[in-house]
């Protein structure tokens, strides 16, 4: 899980920011995007794609992931979402969540900066950048990244469901399981539904 990290140090980049996103699929809420770089290599937890976790394995390793990196987080809401369509609001939120991380940091301490993110997306940045196809298995710096993604929309969506309780956002967290399109269907989209996306 450290094959990047190091062969981008290696190369001379002394500050790597892995970054991955969560909930481009959803039927509703936003989507979210993280940034980290680790200040240690080392976890007590497991640290893998988000996806491949318990909530209670991804919210323990949260816990210790925020307290050994510096981390930026950025939120796109539903309405950019239906706005500017799924793929530039998740790019908008990976911009967010890499400029949230350095405004924490001293330029001049880490004056050789690499992103390596999530996918095949090319992100817009000033400092050079990698895309990883599935790289939320193979970095730890974007697994720690889609962790602290994933568990940053789960709580939001558990927020909304208390204010929705008809869509049970509890269980499915907006995405589009058989309960949810049934739900849908029954009770009509909500403020937080995106109503560009099918929901047949």
């Amino acid at each position: 899980m450290l094959y990047y990290e190091r062969k981008l140090e290696k190369l001379g980049f002394d500050f790597i920011i892995g970054v991955d996103e969560a909930g481009r699929g959803p039927l509703a809420g936003p989507v979210v995007a993280a940034a980290a770089r680790l200040n240690k290599r080392r976890f007590k937890n497991r640290i893998d794609d988000s996806k491949k976790l318990t909530a209670l394995q991804r919210e323990r390793a949260y816990q210790e992931i925020i307290l050994n990196s510096v981390y930026g987080v950025g939120i796109i809401d539903e309405k950019i979402i239906d706005r500017s369509g799924i793929l530039a609001a998740t790019i908008q939120a990976m911009k967010f969540a890499v400029k949230e991380l350095l405004a924490k940091i001293t330029p001049r301490k880490h004056p050789r900066i690499h992103v390596i993110v999530d996918g095949n997306m090319a992100l817009p940045l000033d400092h050079p950048s990698t895309s990883i196809i599935r790289g939320d298995g193979k970095s730890l710096s974007i697994a720690s990244a889609s962790i602290i993604a994933k568990v940053t929309r789960d709580r939001i969506m558990r927020d909304y469901h208390k204010t929705f309780p008809e869509y049970n956002f509890l269980r499915h967290k907006g995405y589009p399981t058989k309960e949810h399109v049934r739900l849908l269907k029954e009770y009509g989209p909500s403020p937080i539904h995106r109503l560009s996306f099918s929901y047949a």
